[in-house]
């Protein structure tokens, strides 16, 4: 068990090796006419306003949370403020997975538009790429 857990950062890395891969891939198609750019500017600055809101909300909870776990962890026999600092950075990649979804999404959203103009595979291959 303790030889898996080593690895765990390994598959992390090889996973965000995955995702920079795609989204380097999806970057590349053609975004289309100006117009289609216009407005996937708009809905890329739109999701982005949605994240700034979501994250400042959840951020206030994650850190009353992990106070909470601290003080919490302090009274515990085999606790520590690990728990509280392992609950916040494990807050931090979930928003850091949730803010690289949502931009490649928004890339993918007009780049699949734009393939769908010439063929339903290359839309599909665009799409499943993007997520």
């Amino acid at each position: 068990m303790e030889l898996i857990v080593n690895y765990l950062p390994l598959f992390g890395i090889l996973a965000l090796v995955f995702v920079f891969v795609k989204n380097a891939w999806v970057t590349k198609q053609e975004v289309g006419n100006k117009r289609m750019a216009q407005i996937a500017k708009n809905i890329s600055d739109g999701s982005m306003s949605f994240l700034k809101a979501e994250y400042k909300v959840l951020s206030v909870f994650v850190v009353a949370v992990a106070v909470l776990l601290y003080f919490k962890g302090e009274y515990e026999v085999g606790s520590s403020g690990m728990v509280a600092l392992s609950f916040v950075v494990g807050a931090i990649c979930s928003a850091l997975a949730g803010f690289i979804g949502m931009k490649v999404a928004t890339k993918a959203n007009v780049r699949t538009t734009n393939a769908a103009r010439k063929s339903l595979g290359k839309a599909l291959e665009v799409a499943f790429a993007g997520g």
